[in-house]
């Protein structure tokens, strides 16, 4: 084929633009067709028009179904960008003519997932009932993928080298200090000062290797000229945490308003321990190239005024468009 692009504008209908999302989705033009209530060869048709009209390949036919050309993953994200805004459209006028404000999706990292974010949305909630709102709890590279995918609307989670060419907005909240905790009545609670030293031979409840959390926990021995320690238990699943620190003796190293949080509903103790080990900032993440829906700009506006009340002076550097 021709590899001189033709005006994608000119050719490109909604029609097609289903079928490109739906054969990156399938892998196969039988089931997208499916999908899509088209026929087979109706489905092909329109394909091979729209490549003709390009003049480029967009998928490959294998024997098993089709494959993305390096044109086919450019054409398919930005289908997928118009198909989202197109829906996104849809549900705000539907929103709009019901007096509603509609729906917001929200992802959070663990710690604002518990400090921050129930103050926002019961503020939103109060004062529009209507507004639906979702929340998942995550890492936060699965909520930004899930934010790529259009699945979610806003994360509160940290951005990484390999997000800096995203097209993001980025408004930072606070750091993330950690703590070790214990049950209650674990024998160290009697010391009212401990070393790393002291709590480097203990077992302890770590995040796997190869977390950020884990590489700054081992880092914080090694600074101290000690050996990480290597009578361990990884997880990152946070109710085996406490299930198991209430049966054993081990320690535990969570996030401070985590810990602080099973603290207040005496679940565990913070261990009298200096621990010179904190996570970068985390803040409230965005799509630059999507406009915020009514009910996305209301949770974004409650979040930075809870940001304010939750985290004082390191709010500050919230600006009014939660640019980067």
């Amino acid at each position: 084929m021709n590899t001189s692009v033709s005006n994608v504008r000119n050719h490109l209908k909604t029609r097609q633009l289903l079928l490109i999302a739906a054969l990156a989705e399938e892998g196969n033009i039988h089931r997208a067709a499916a999908a899509l209530n088209m026929t087979q060869p109706a489905a092909s048709k329109t394909l091979r028009e729209l490549e003709e009209a390009l003049g480029v390949t967009l998928f490959d036919r294998e024997p098993r179904g089709v494959r993305p050309t390096l044109y086919g993953e450019a054409i398919i994200r930005h289908a997928r960008a118009v198909l989202g805004s197109l829906d996104q459209a849809q549900e705000e006028l539907l929103a709009l003519q019901s007096g509603r404000l509609g729906h917001v999706s929200i992802g959070a990292i663990t710690s604002p997932g518990v400090r921050l974010l129930p103050a926002a949305v019961a503020a939103v909630k109060r004062l529009h009932a209507d507004i639906r709102v979702s929340v998942e709890i995550d890492g936060s590279n699965a909520l930004l993928e899930r934010l790529a995918q259009d699945k979610l609307d806003i994360v509160i989670g940290r951005l990484s080298a390999e997000h800096d060419n995203v097209q993001l907005r980025y408004a930072p909240l606070a750091g993330e200090p950690a703590r070790a905790v214990v049950r209650a009545g674990h024998p160290l609670l009697k010391r009212k000062t401990l070393a790393l030293a002291d709590v480097q031979q203990a077992a302890w409840l770590v995040p796997p290797a190869g977390s950020v959390l884990r590489h700054r926990f081992d880092l914080m021995f090694q600074r101290a000229s000690l050996a990480p320690p290597s009578n361990v238990v990884e997880t990152a699943a946070i109710l085996f945490v406490t299930q198991l620190l209430e049966q054993s003796d081990m320690i535990a190293v969570l996030a401070e308003d985590v810990a602080r949080y099973y603290t207040r509903h005496r679940i565990v103790e913070i261990l009298n321990v200096q621990m010179d080990c904190r996570m970068d900032d985390y803040g409230i993440v965005t799509r630059a190239d999507r406009l915020l829906t009514p009910a996305t700009e209301t949770m974004v506006c409650a979040l930075k005024a809870a940001a304010l009340d939750v985290y004082g002076a390191q709010a500050v550097a919230l600006d009014s468009t939660g640019a980067r």
